[in-house]
């Protein structure tokens, strides 16, 4: 199989192109030489396949070849708002829900969060999980790459009025018990950190248009929690 490579810009068929530098450190890595195929898609829809014309020392040139305008995205757009777990977890978090086909994804700072970015901090974080998800989406095959959007606190995000019409809004909730989610229609669903979401977080996010919603009897891991959501959600669009 070809390697799939995010450009992030026009592919216009039948041209010769330059990658930009990110795509042809990327296609230099893969060691592709002239003639071989590879898959460029720029999260526009839809695949292009491509052929490796020049190779330099930062100089990648590819030619395009066809389009294919295959969808493999969630039938329901799906986005996660995460108290952002410590360590490595969210690169995970960002990876799993990208392969499990988000189509945005908020990090947040709450109440009994362990990691707080704010700052340059902050926009570092945000550009790097927005690279974990570009490269999960290359491996998942995935033709649209999800959002991440800048870190915010909870109330902040909350006073933003992030629950639009039509779209239905959960607050996962341990306390809750179990709750049928919802299965058709855009969703938003906000998880807490480590430690879960306090009372007033939880009334906060009720006020704002969420509804509790518990996912069984066993207390999930902030980093397992949304992405039991999204597995199930994914399962359900087959």
């Amino acid at each position: 199989m070809p390697a799939r490579v995010f450009v992030d810009q026009a592919l216009p068929l039948e041209t010769v192109i330059d990658l930009p530098p990110g795509p042809a450190r990327h296609v230099q890595v893969l060691r592709l030489q002239p003639g071989d195929a590879l898959t460029l898609f720029n999260g526009q829809g839809g695949e292009c396949s491509a052929r490796v014309q020049q190779m330099g020392r930062s100089q990648v040139s590819v030619q395009i070849l066809t389009h294919d305008p295959v969808d493999r995205e969630l039938a329901r757009h799906v986005t996660l708002a995460v108290g952002m777990p410590a360590n490595e977890r969210m690169d995970t978090l960002v990876e799993k829900a990208t392969e499990l086909g988000v189509a945005a994804l908020q990090p947040l700072v709450c109440e009994r969060s362990v990691l707080r970015l704010a700052g340059e901090r902050a926009e570092k974080r945000q550009a790097h999980w927005q690279a974990v998800a570009v490269a999960a989406c290359e491996q998942s095959g995935r033709t649209r790459v999800p959002t991440i959007a800048p870190v915010l606190t909870l109330p902040a995000w909350l006073a933003n009025g992030p629950v639009r019409d039509g779209m239905s809004a959960c607050v996962l909730d341990p306390r809750a018990g179990t709750a049928a989610l919802p299965e058709t229609g855009a969703a938003l669903f906000l998880s807490g950190p480590e430690g879960g979401l306090s009372d007033a977080e939880v009334q906060l996010a009720e006020a704002a248009g969420f509804r509790r919603v518990g996912l069984g009897p066993r207390v999930l891991r902030a980093d397992t929690a949304p992405l039991a959501v999204l597995a199930h959600l994914s399962l359900r669009s087959l």
